[in-house]
């Protein structure tokens, strides 16, 4: 079942939620919902297409308000936020688009390095350092890559040079990740979660994983949220995710069981649950 609203910490908590409300012209999105994200820990946010996962990422950017309620991020609410704070508080935040949203027209080292060149971070001459060591840490070749434009990659290339994108900025202290692996062959799916997974393990950084493929997500998160009805539903860790009984969780399930079982009992000793 979901935490009560009061287990949350807006000072210690990466993310929390306390009572949040959003509606789309009258229609409700989501009704109190609250949860939080432990420093260091990776939530997956599952349930049925068009139950407000997506939404749950935007208010943390604050790009939407929610009608009631308020939203924490490393300490600060994004929702009683200026615009000035808001902008601070997403420069201590990773976004992974589901396209990977790379400019078609700019190269990958631009890509990468576009938020430094931007808000005059680094020097030009500290930008391409940079931007090599965020593609070495995702596994990418600076050499070879650096000067190609996006479409000359690998729609698994692509969704790497966007988390290099995301890191490179701040050496963001949470990571949105919305669909990552969606729409990649098998061995790019691997390699997405090794990212992801090595980001929580060495640099510690807490996330939040949209997602809708149950095997991939065991792999990455310590704790799963599941929405439905506008809802908070259930909220636990892998375990409790395998042992649930809630109707529509185990419906939502059913067609990941048998993968559901072999994925936690590969990963649930490595993810500490």
């Amino acid at each position: 079942m979901s935490a009560p609203a009061h287990a949350a910490s807006p000072v210690s908590d990466a993310i929390v939620f306390d009572r949040v409300s959003y509606s789309i012209g009258g229609r409700p999105i989501l009704e109190n919902v609250s949860f939080s994200v432990s420093p260091g820990t990776t939530k997956v946010v599952m349930g049925p297409s068009g139950i407000g996962k997506s939404t749950i990422l935007r208010l943390i950017l604050g790009l939407i308000r929610p009608q009631s309620g308020d939203i924490f991020v490393l300490g600060k609410s994004i929702v009683r936020a200026h615009r000035g704070e808001q902008n601070e508080i997403r420069r201590r935040i990773g976004m992974v688009f589901q396209n990977g949203a790379l400019f078609d027209s700019l190269t990958v080292g631009e890509n990468v390095g576009y938020s430094l060149i931007e808000h005059g971070h680094l020097s030009l001459d500290e930008v391409e350092p940079r931007v090599r060591t965020m593609l070495q840490r995702v596994g990418l070749d600076a050499d070879v890559l650096i000067d190609r434009l996006p479409d000359e990659l690998s729609i698994g290339m692509q969704r790497r040079v966007a988390i290099a994108r995301a890191l490179a900025s701040n050496d963001p202290q949470v990571m949105l990740y919305d669909e990552p692996t969606t729409g990649l062959d098998p061995i790019s799916v691997e390699m997405i979660t090794d990212i992801i997974l090595r980001l929580r393990q060495e640099l510690h950084v807490s996330g939040i994983v949209v997602t809708h493929e149950i095997p991939h997500a065991l792999k990455v998160g310590n704790r799963f949220l599941f929405l439905y009805d506008r809802r908070v539903a259930f909220e636990g860790t892998s375990q409790e995710l395998a042992e649930s009984r809630d109707p529509d969780l185990v419906r939502f399930l059913e067609p990941f069981r048998v993968s559901l079982m072999q994925a936690f009992h590969s990963f649930a000793e490595g993810n500490g649950t």
